[in-house]
């Protein structure tokens, strides 16, 4: 009895016992997953901004036909933008917590849904940062390549929202010299900005463009008053659509990033239960 005693103890110190090991983290930040996320998150809303352009979906473009643009079509560009903010950001999210590094095993499942979480936003924050300063240098781009061939030190930033109604207003058969259109043109275009504010034109300034307008052009007094009344008109209107899709752009933009940012916290926190092969609490189910 003994001795099978003794044997079955040597058997078992000779044999190795196999367990599981798992990577563990200490660190708060695991800034490769973090990265990792960012870029899944920017790709995304790459494929998907060009994709809403493609079927007409963007709230800013350069071509002419957004004067035609109805609000209908404006609110439907804003709820795209947010959809996209949610699956961009929500996969950037999913990623940045499920490749990250496990916690130590003696972490309680709060710390480890916060860290998650806070990967998931540090991802949509970087991505976000990204985005702004790729929209802002194509913006200045495309901006600065529409105002090069006409700009001149009279010309002003508001003259390309209203270069149709100053077309109108100053079109003749013959102009005079190109230096003087180009002041008379920035003249008027300032003109015609200042019209559209809550004082709207003063007689003064009204009398002064029609008689600008008829010295460009050669019309007559009351063709030049006309043309001076319809590009008023025109410009007002205009300058009404560039300020709604400003404001729709503006919302849109805030609070994709805002859900957008929940998206990501919510999405890293779902790839870090499934990276620990844990159920999710009962709230998150709800």
């Amino acid at each position: 009895m003994l001795a099978s005693n003794e044997v079955a103890s040597r058997i078992e110190a000779s044999e190795p016992i196999a367990t599981a090991t798992f990577d563990v983290a200490m660190s708060f930040v695991q800034w490769s997953s973090v990265i990792a996320g960012a870029l899944v998150a920017l790709a995304l809303s790459l494929v998907l901004i060009a994709f809403g352009s493609a079927l007409g979906l963007g709230i800013v473009s350069s071509s002419p036909t957004w004067r035609d643009a109805s609000p209908a079509l404006a609110v439907g560009s804003g709820i795209y933008l947010l959809l996209t903010a949610l699956a961009s950001f929500g996969l950037g999210g999913y990623v940045a917590g499920r490749v990250r590094e496990r916690w130590h095993p003696t972490a309680s499942a709060n710390v480890v849904e916060f860290r998650d979480g806070m990967h998931g936003v540090l991802a949509w924050a970087i991505a976000a940062v990204i985005s702004g300063i790729i929209i802002a240098a194509s913006v200045a781009g495309i901006t600065s390549k529409a105002v090069e061939p006409t700009s001149s030190p009279v010309a002003t930033t508001g003259e390309p929202l209203i270069a149709y109604e100053l077309d109108r207003l100053l079109l003749a058969e013959r102009h005079p010299p190109e230096s003087q259109l180009t002041y008379a043109r920035a003249e008027a275009g300032r003109i015609l900005l200042a019209a559209t504010g809550r004082q709207a034109i003063t007689p003064d300034d009204r009398t002064y463009l029609v008689r600008l307008v008829a010295s460009q052009t050669g019309a007559a007094p009351a063709d030049a008053e006309r043309r001076v009344d319809v590009a008023i008109t025109a410009a007002a209107t205009a300058i009404h659509k560039a300020r709604r899709s400003a404001v729709i752009l503006g919302f849109s933009t805030a609070a994709s990033l805002l859900l957008g940012a929940a998206a990501a916290w919510y999405a890293a926190g779902a790839g870090g239960r499934h990276r620990d092969e844990a159920n999710p609490p009962l709230t998150w189910r709800w």
